[in-house]
């Protein structure tokens, strides 16, 4: 059977617009099979208008045109989607699209929006996997004019923001105000958590089969004392076409052995994260690992893109399994 699959793409800010049409424009590419797939766009622009283009290039959604969104609904309704796929990473992206996929009653790949909005929120993402016994970091939650009681060196970032926008370590109370301003430009709530002393830095995904919950080979990346944390360069680059691009993999993230100590360590901590934030499908999740080897639950990051260089179908492709497998897969598990 052919499977009618939306790719829910835009965002409703100009940087999250162009990270979804990166995101989403490389799944595309990826997982493209007429003879499995008949794929529809929908498209939200920053000022929440819905657009169905024929490609995600800029000239296509410009000449779109543009629905308010009761009346793309109603044509949603008579395109008889089998399955969705929501490739949109602002909020309300996360939260308020995903619930009208829900509503109209079209299964989608991921996790459901009282989750999204759970973890979209690293304080609450923190104190739901802390109260399951998982060790977090230390932390409190500041907004503009409070003033900060953890003494340095503390990690200070937006609440509610991805991609390390606005993240700064602040070694000396002097370097704090700077810190703060930095994540406010992202956030009305700022984080500010005790650093972890650095011995690794590992992502651990894991996927649904059916009533397993598999773990996936760790994605360790390359810091130091000279870079201790990763910061928004380590992720994204705005390129000379005004567009988004992933920085290089290359020498700065591999896959961790099974036979590492660290994975026995973080693979029971990851699951502990999953079920206690009511995690389907698939989730992924930083840790620290201090000089002692104790992991550190760090955040979520509950999206995959089902690009060649999206975290967990890499992780998924270095398991074994291929990246149109996977796709075909959790597409008919949402079913």
């Amino acid at each position: 059977m052919t499977l009618q699959v939306l790719h829910l793409v835009g965002g409703t800010t100009d940087f999250y617009a162009k990270l979804s049409r990166m995101y989403a424009q490389s799944c595309l590419e990826a997982t493209s099979d007429p003879a499995r797939y008949r794929f529809c766009l929908a498209y939200i622009s920053p000022d929440r208008r819905w657009r169905f283009p024929a490609s995600l290039e800029p000239g296509d959604i410009e000449s779109a045109p543009a629905y308010s969104q009761a009346d793309a609904l109603a044509m949603l309704a008579q395109q008889k989607i089998d399955v969705a796929l929501p490739q949109m990473f602002c909020i309300p992206g996360m939260t308020e699209y995903r619930a009208l996929l829900e509503a109209q009653q079209i299964p989608y790949v991921g996790n459901r929006p009282e989750v999204m909005a759970a973890t979209a929120t690293k304080a609450q993402a923190k104190a739901a996997v802390a109260a399951a016994g998982l060790a977090v970091p230390a932390g409190q939650i500041l907004q503009q004019g409070d003033r900060p009681t953890l003494a340095p060196p503390v990690i200070v970032k937006p609440n509610d923001a991805d991609n390390s926008l606005g993240v700064s370590l602040v070694m000396e109370e002097a370097d704090y105000s700077a810190a703060i301003a930095a994540a406010l430009r992202h956030s009305r709530d700022v984080l500010v958590e005790q650093y972890i002393p650095l011995g690794r830095e590992v992502r651990c995904g894991l996927v649904e089969q059916g009533d397993r919950l598999i773990e996936l080979p760790l994605q360790e990346y390359r810091l130091d004392s000279r870079q201790p944390i990763r910061t928004y360069d380590h992720k994204l680059v705005n390129t000379d076409q005004d567009t988004l691009a992933l920085t290089p993999k290359a020498g700065k993230a591999w896959m961790v052995p099974q036979s590492d100590p660290i994975v026995a360590a973080v693979w029971p901590a990851a699951k502990q994260a999953h079920r206690a934030l009511g995690c389907r499908h698939y989730s992924l999740f930083d840790f620290r690992i201090d000089p002692q080897g104790r992991p550190w639950f760090i955040e979520a990051g509950l999206y995959c893109s089902f690009g060649p260089r999206s975290v967990i179908g890499w992780m998924m492709t270095a398991a074994g399994t291929s990246l149109p497998d996977f796709f075909d897969a959790m597409l008919r598990q949402a079913i």
